[in-house]
Parts: structure tokens; C-alpha cells; sequence
């Protein structure tokens, strides 16, 4: 595919905003560098700094996709990073995996299945560090790549009795602070490189601030930033280099595809006109009710079903306060249990949709592998997201349909957004949405009318609701000397 393409789903932002990927050429990628427009699109987003997100397609985030795609564009991303970093590779053909409910299985080539964890072995495995939101599936499934890894990654959902041990801002975003609230600080001590995974890197200037509060509390002396599409300019490409000169370490940066992204002058000008245009005189292009209108009917209770997950009191849900290696077992097996008493009743040739929910990500995306690999019918995977985007039911667009919702966690303002879920002109509903939240996020809100369990009831054939435990952790006191963060 290529921005000439019409089907592509960026060829309508390029069309009228002058948005292009271009692809890297000559020594700077390697051989095997898959074309930016096979793992992204574009769409608008309604965000003054600004115009324009790159929505990839690989990522389970804004689209609904194969978990296994999923899954398989991060393990490739690991593999990457393991060769860069020298790791000794085991055979990944015969090898039993302990990926999330999946079991054993064998190394697949790209989208067609889920290979097995801990393939990669150093003497100080990394500390594998994902960003909130839109990373921390990706960042999990790179930690699963090497064995004794452990994960941890950002938040911004704060927790009551878990010291903050740093923050950092992601100036471009429309929720910008990062948290770091480690049940462990003492994870940050270890030996062994940093490795940083984030979805795409488009200056780099989020990766330095993460390096720079981190370095703050232990310096070391190897980083790695990991991300699936690096789309840094030349001179953007200087921040990360001149960071690590100034602060005496390495710092390598490894992706899946790397080229720049295009811009005019006055793209963010573009963008604003564009907005207002189709929020003026298309309605149809955002299908859910504008402020005002009365919310969707409260679906029939055999239209909507609610399953407790059988998990350990000790499991993390995700790795906001850390997941060890060790965890990785005891999450295959919960998965596997909830992904019997999710499919029971259900036929087998259902079109399913599992939905994470903002940073809860890993854990749904498992349950969608292991349901991709039982069932003959489709399973795909997304998230819901705090971004505000553009919707333009148009083909070569990227963001077809929106769903709006409150939140229905620890916070009380705004609005959250769900992609691409509600079927665009003339296709298909999902027969069943399978929507994973933690037990934080299993409020009155999350149920009542125009919450998102009767707003994914409307475009649906109905809605299981799985229910996680989210760990809050016996907290490790910090290493003696080490202050907290102001």
C-alpha cells in the first residue's frame, strides 16, 4: 500500500491535510523493514498541538484487530531488541510457551499465531518498561520475549497507599502525565539495560524525560528505546543521541518500521478548518448522540451478562505496579479459565470483539489469543482510549465510527472514546463485545444509562462484562538514601 492507494487507511488525511509516511530508504533500515503504510494509517485528532495520529494497525488500540496480530508484530518487536542486545535465542519450534491461555504452540510467522515466552536469555535480563496508555499491551508482549524479564509499566491512574517514585510529561499528548508507582522500587536496582517500549517515536523527547526521571533514581549504563514505527526526523533524531553523551550511557533505539512523516507548514491550521467542517456538516461521519439527546435504551438483561474472573489474590492484572516473570504462569492459567466461562454459551462461530480499557490492555488482549485459538469464528481486539479523534466513515480513514462514554474509574471529569467498534455503513455488528475492566473500574457509571455497557449494548448483539481484580500491592520501602520524588 502506498499514500496513492485509496483503500489505504491513511489516503483520505493525505488527500486533504498533505500528511505523508514516508518510508526510510538506503542503509538506514534494515532489509526486512516492513512499509509504513502496512502498519499505520492516518486519521485527524481533535487536539490543538496537534493534527494529525498515526493509528497503527498492529497495535489492537484504535482498531479492531487479530489479537494475533497483535501479539505477533510485538514479539517480532522483542526479537529485535534481543539481537541488538546479543540475548541467546532457544528454539521457538518445539518449546512449550506459557503465553497468556494459549499453551504450547510454536513460533509463527507474522499474524499467524502466538509463539511461546522467554525465547530470549541474558545474564541480567532487562527491566521492560511500556507507556501508558496506548503501549503497555505492546511493552508486556516485548517483556514476554525474554525469559526473567520483568515489567513494569506507567499510569495515570493514581493509587492510594503506592508512593510515587517519579512522573514525567508527554507534552503532545491529550492526557500528558505519566506516574510511576512501582510496588517495588528496588526493581529499578538491578543490573542489566533499560528497555524502554512505546508504540511510535516521533521526536523522541518522551523517551529522554522517561530516561531522565529514571536515571535520576539509578543510573545505568545501557537504554534501549523499542517502538513499532520510528518516525523520527534527522535533527529529532539528536535528542536521544546527545542524551546519552550527557549522561555517560548508551542509548540504542530498535522499531519495526522507520521512515519521517511528512507535514505542511500549516497543518495544525488544516486540521482545525478540516474538524470543524465535518463537525458542521456531516453528523453521520461521529454516530454516537451529541450532548443533549436522549442516552441509548437500557438493554434486556439476557442481553448483557457479567463474569467474575477466577484470579489470584497475588496476580497483577497489569503491570502498573510491576509483573515479574514468575507472574506469567499464573496468568496463563487465569486466562484460560476465563476465557472457558466467557465462550460458554456463545456459538462458536460468533464475531467477537474483546475490549480493554484504556491501560488494561495485556490481560484482554490474552483472553482474545486464547479465544482466537479455540474458536472458528473471528475474534479481534481493541481498546478504549482517552483521545479525542476525528471520526469520517469514509474508506482510506482510519477512525470510521466513534462511541463517547463517561469515565467510570477513579475520576469523575471528561470523556472517554471507544474506535471503530459501532459497524461503519453497511457492515456487520460484532455478535458479542467481550469487555475486560479491572474491579476499580466496575462502578455504577460503567453500567448505568449512557455508561459504556449500554452504549456497546446499541451496536451489538450483546456484552459479557469480565471483571479483574486489580492488585494493590503490599508496597516495598524504598533503599535507604533514596528520597521521594517532589
Amino acid at each position: 500500500m502506498s499514500h496513492t492507494d485509496p483503500t489505504w487507511s491513511g489516503a483520505w488525511v493525505t488527500e486533504r491535510l498533505g500528511v505523508r509516511l514516508v518510508d526510510a530508504t538506503g542503509s538506514g533500515a534494515p532489509a526486512d523493514t516492513p512499509r509504513l503504510a502496512d502498519l499505520a494509517g492516518l486519521a485527524v485528532r481533535r487536539n490543538p498541538r496537534r493534527a494529525h495520529l498515526i493509528v497503527s494497525e498492529v497495535l489492537g488500540k484504535h482498531i479492531p484487530v487479530d489479537p494475533r496480530v497483535v501479539y505477533t508484530a510485538g514479539w517480532l518487536l522483542g526479537r529485535r531488541v534481543a539481537e541488538l542486545l546479543g540475548a541467546k535465542l532457544a528454539d521457538t519450534d518445539t518449546r512449550p510457551g506459557s503465553v497468556p491461555g494459549i499453551g504450547p504452540d510454536r513460533a509463527p510467522a507474522p499474524g499467524t499465531g502466538i509463539p511461546p515466552a522467554g525465547v530470549a536469555h541474558l545474564t541480567e535480563p532487562p527491566l521492560v518498561f511500556g507507556y501508558a496508555e496506548t503501549a503497555t499491551a505492546l511493552g508486556h508482549v516485548v517483556a514476554d520475549v525474554f525469559a526473567g524479564a520483568d515489567y513494569l509499566h506507567s499510569t495515570r491512574r493514581p493509587v492510594p497507599g503506592v508512593p510515587l517514585l517519579g512522573r514525567f510529561d508527554e507534552t503532545h499528548s491529550h492526557a500528558t502525565e505519566h506516574l510511576l508507582l512501582p510496588a517495588d522500587p528496588g526493581w529499578l536496582d538491578r543490573p542489566g539495560p533499560l528497555l524502554l517500549v512505546d508504540d511510535e517515536l516521533s521526536t523522541g523527547r518522551t523517551a529522554a524525560a522517561t530516561i531522565r526521571a529514571l536515571h535520576a533514581v539509578r543510573p545505568r549504563a545501557h537504554y534501549v528505546v523499542a517502538a513499532l514505527l520510528d518516525l523520527r526526523t534527522s535533527p529529532d533524531r539528536r535528542v536521544l543521541a546527545e542524551l546519552g553523551t550527557e549522561l555517560g550511557a548508551r542509548v540504542d533505539v530498535v522499531s519495526l518500521g522507520t521512515g519521517e512523516v511528512v507535514l505542511p507548514d500549516d497543518v495544525l491550521e488544516r486540521g482545525r478548518i478540516l474538524v470543524a467542517a465535518v463537525d458542521g456538516g456531516a453528523p453521520a461521519t461521529d454516530p454516537h448522540p451529541p450532548a443533549g439527546t436522549a442516552p441509548a435504551p437500557r438493554p434486556a438483561p439476557s442481553d448483557v451478562s457479567r463474569v467474575d474472573a477466577d484470579w489470584p489474590a497475588d496476580l497483577p492484572e497489569c503491570g502498573r505496579h510491576g509483573f515479574g516473570a514468575r507472574h506469567r504462569p499464573a496468568l496463563a492459567d487465569a486466562v484460560s479459565r476465563l476465557a472457558d466461562r466467557v465462550a460458554a454459551g456463545l456459538p462458536d462461530d460468533a464475531r467477537i470483539l474483546v475490549l480493554g480499557t484504556e491501560e488494561l490492555m495485556y490481560a484482554p488482549l490474552a483472553l482474545a489469543c486464547r479465544l482466537a485459538q479455540t474458536r472458528s469464528g473471528p475474534v479481534r481486539f481493541s481498546s478504549t482510549t482517552r483521545s479525542p479523534v476525528l471520526a469520517v466513515d469514509e474508506p482510506g480513514y482510519a477512525i470510521r465510527t466513534t462511541l463517547v462514554f463517561p469515565p467510570h474509574d477513579h475520576e469523575i471529569d471528561g470523556v472517554r472514546f471507544v474506535y471503530n467498534v459501532a459497524p461503519p455503513r453497511a457492515a456487520e455488528p460484532f455478535d458479542r463485545i467481550v469487555l475486560v475492566v479491572d474491579r476499580t473500574a466496575d462502578t455504577e457509571r460503567l453500567w448505568q444509562d449512557g455508561g459504556l455497557v449500554p452504549t456497546l449494548r446499541a451496536v451489538s448483539g450483546g456484552v459479557t462484562v469480565a471483571v479483574v481484580p486489580d492488585l494493590v500491592p503490599a508496597v516495598a520501602a524504598p533503599p535507604a538514601g533514596r528520597e521521594e520524588p517532589r
